[in-house]
């Protein structure tokens, strides 16, 4: 009997392989990765700096415990180089594999863009443990951190680095953080809290260049201005990775195109996590994975169980002002309503007939989650 096979061992990969033993135990199962295959928790990357948490103390598994616990066999350093559908099989390190059925849990990239200068090449970014690994490292004796990127993971890590003690600025073109969810008035609230923690905003502006100079970095701005600084942080968004699966003939757009199934349209051939586009929906969130793991490992084991979205707020890691989002729709009709001041704003997005969409709170409006959660629409019905 040929195995599944689970391309990836992050967050999507390792969360259907639980969800697959609640309901199958015997089924060969076969899971190969590009890294050592720990087990980890990757949202607490952008906040374990303040704690003081070390890579390996964030790492939960080893990738030998994860195979004993899944009934799993685990290739760790793996490349895989081709995969063909019509065989159902796959090469990795000039071996070939056949599969069953096959799950591409490939994750996603950082988005480079394009840097001047003598040390554009040393812009670091987070997106996994060994990313962690190296940018602990090179902020071990450092004291300034400059972060393109007031998104999600920019915010967070500015909140989490300047509890660690480090001086923090922010470089971002639009005119404020978490340009696109927050309206501008919670938007606002977020800012001025993460300032009076002492984060330094530079908004309507980009890094042009990075240069060394005397052991340190000087960022330059497309508005001119320049920033010296230890150590430059890029958190400007990911890119799903479909490369392998558009190698293989497999159709991709923003990432690799499933219906609500998540199978691709490749027989036999399945997208998960921060890769897939289910749907026409790019979700790159941990409660998206965990309802996608729990349909998908039903339909693995012989049950066919579209997925379902339910409303999924997001909670944005904070502390200096907690903020929980429910973005509406792309495109959606309808325009945000705010009310509240200071730290506490109450965001609403309304749609034709003032049907509730989205919503967007910070700071006391945290109260209002689940009344509002409770008039969403679903995600994806």
């Amino acid at each position: 009997m040929q195995p599944i096979v689970i391309i990836g061992t992050g967050l999507a990969g390792y969360t259907l392989a639980r969800e697959l033993r609640k309901l199958n135990n015997d089924a060969p199962l076969l899971m190969l990765t590009a890294d050592d295959g720990r087990f980890y928790s990757k949202p607490m990357l952008s906040n374990a700096f303040h704690s003081n948490k070390t890579p390996d103390a964030l790492a939960m598994h080893s990738a030998e415990h994860m195979a004993a616990q899944l009934n799993a066999r685990i290739d760790t350093h793996v490349t895989v180089s081709a995969i063909d559908t019509t065989a159902h099989r796959l090469t990795f390190n000039h071996q070939t594999v056949a599969y069953s059925k096959l799950v591409l849990a490939l994750g996603a990239d950082p988005i480079r863009i394009p840097v001047e200068g003598d040390a554009g090449d040393a812009v670091l970014s987070v997106n996994d443990l060994a990313d962690y690994t190296r940018f602990r490292a090179a902020v071990t004796d450092a004291k300034r951190v400059l972060i393109m990127g007031a998104g999600l993971i920019g915010c967070e890590f500015a909140n989490d680095l300047r509890t660690a003690g480090y001086a923090v600025e922010v470089v971002d073109p639009a005119p404020q953080p978490l340009g696109r969810l927050l309206p501008p008035t919670a938007a606002a609230a977020l800012r001025d809290a993460l300032a009076g923690l002492g984060v330094r905003w530079h908004f309507g502006t980009s890094v042009k260049s990075v240069s060394r100079k005397n052991g340190a970095y000087i960022a330059v701005l497309s508005d001119g201005a320049a920033i010296e600084t230890d150590v430059v942080l890029s958190a400007i968004g990911l890119r799903p990775r479909i490369a392998l699966a558009k190698d293989a003939g497999i159709k991709t757009q923003r990432g690799i195109l499933t219906d609500n199934r998540l199978e691709t349209d490749a027989a036999d051939v399945y997208a998960l996590g921060d890769c897939a586009e289910v749907a026409g929906l790019v979700l790159p969130f941990v409660m998206p994975i965990m309802h996608a793991a729990r349909a998908l490992a039903k339909t693995l084991n012989g049950e066919s169980t579209a997925l379902h979205y339910p409303a999924m707020p997001v909670v944005v890691k904070t502390p200096a002002l907690p903020v929980v989002i429910s973005p509406p729709p792309m495109n959606a009709s309808g325009a945000w309503q705010e009310s509240g001041s200071g730290a506490d704003v109450r965001g609403v997005f309304l749609g034709p007939g003032d049907t509730l969409l989205g919503f967007a709170l910070t700071g006391a409006a945290n109260a209002e989650k689940n009344a509002l959660v409770k008039q969403l629409p679903p995600v994806l019905a």
